[in-house]
């Protein structure tokens, strides 16, 4: 019988595991899986700007584990910081074109690589799965 304990475990390693094929293939485009998460939410948003806090609440992450991951995304110009014209203490990331580019590039492994890991399961599979996973959090 499956524990609450073998769960969470089986769970982690599954996450480890799409992590790891995921940072395989993106390793191509010069980036990781954690950086292409981030892209992908700047991206989504109209302005490809969004405050720390919310980039870090968006991802489950906190406030100084995404100032870690961004930092080296910083350096090499996938990201950049941008003023806050309302209020100087509110710190801005926003997406740069060079960030654009790479992301475009590696959306087209990444939906390569959703598939070979998702290919069996249909539609209404993932959806319940998807539904599962919202119950936990």
């Amino acid at each position: 019988m499956l524990d609450r304990l073998d769960c969470i475990l089986s769970l982690a390693t599954l996450q480890n595991k799409m992590q790891k094929a995921t940072d395989r293939s993106l390793s191509a485009h010069g980036i990781s899986f954690s950086e292409f998460y981030i892209l992908y939410y700047l991206q989504r948003e109209t302005t490809k700007t969004l405050r720390r806090i919310d980039l870090a609440e968006s991802m489950g992450m906190s406030a100084s584990g995404i100032t870690r991951a961004l930092t080296p995304m910083e350096k090499i110009g996938l990201v950049g910081k941008k003023a806050n014209p309302r209020d100087a203490r509110v710190s801005l990331v926003q997406i740069t074109s060079a960030g654009e580019r790479i992301y475009n590039d590696a959306l087209h492994t990444m939906q390569r690589v959703a598939d070979d890991l998702l290919d069996k399961l249909d539609n209404e599979e993932m959806v319940g799965f998807i539904a599962t996973m919202q119950k936990i959090l």
